[in-house]
Order: structure tokens, then sequence, then C-alpha cells
């Protein structure tokens, strides 16, 4: 019994700090600016330099969304002489990006079905 009560407590501490991690994420999702740098990177590793070119953001604005990327685990790097290059640090990134992106789509898309039945 004894046994049973420790492993029971031990599971809630290992899921409250799941949870902490989760919400760690997730703050990191809650940036426009980090949203688009996460699509860029979905299938490949970028330079600064690159991700500037793609998004039109300044380099400060990039390494500033870069940092706080990387200290949440969600982007690595790699030096190749002077250039850095970034990357997602796990794939399975992009899929939570993509179900969330389809969710929001698919409340626009039922928002904009009820308007247009409104305007009838």
């Amino acid at each position: 019994m004894i046994h049973k009560l420790y492993i029971l407590e031990y599971s809630n501490v290992l899921m409250k700090e799941i949870y902490k991690l989760h919400a760690e994420m997730c703050k990191v999702f809650s940036n426009p600016i980090r949203l688009e740098i996460l699509n860029l990177l979905r299938d490949t590793e970028m330079s600064v330099t690159e991700l500037i070119g793609k998004s039109r953001l300044s380099q400060a604005n990039i390494s500033q969304h870069l940092s706080i990327m990387k200290s949440k685990g969600i982007v690595v790097s790699e030096r190749d002489g002077k250039m850095i290059y970034y990357k997602l640090s796990n794939p399975k990134i992009i899929k939570a990006f993509d179900i969330i992106k389809e969710v929001l789509t698919e409340r626009l898309e039922k928002n904009r079905r009820i308007l247009v039945e409104v305007k009838v």
C-alpha cells in the first residue's frame, strides 16, 4: 500500500512538472513573430541572415526571438565558421503547431459561415 501511494505521489509531482514545462513551452507560441520563425524552420535549418531575408524582420528582432526559442528548447543552433544555423529541436513541434493552426482555421471558417448566414 505504501509503495502504491509513493508511486501515485511521484506521478502527481511528475505531472505537475510536465504541466509547468508545457506552459513554459506554450509561452514561446504566444508571439506571432516566433510562430513565423517556427514556420520558416519547419523543414530546414536557416541562418539568421536567411531568416531576415524570408521574414523581413530586423536582425536584432530575429536574434531576440531565436534566443528565447533556444532557451525554451524549441530550436537548437550549430555554428559553421562565422554562420550560426538554427533548426527545430524536435520535428514533433511542427505537428503541434499545425494542429493548432488547423483548429483555428476551422474556427475562422465556422465564424465566416455564421456571418454569411446572418447576412442572408
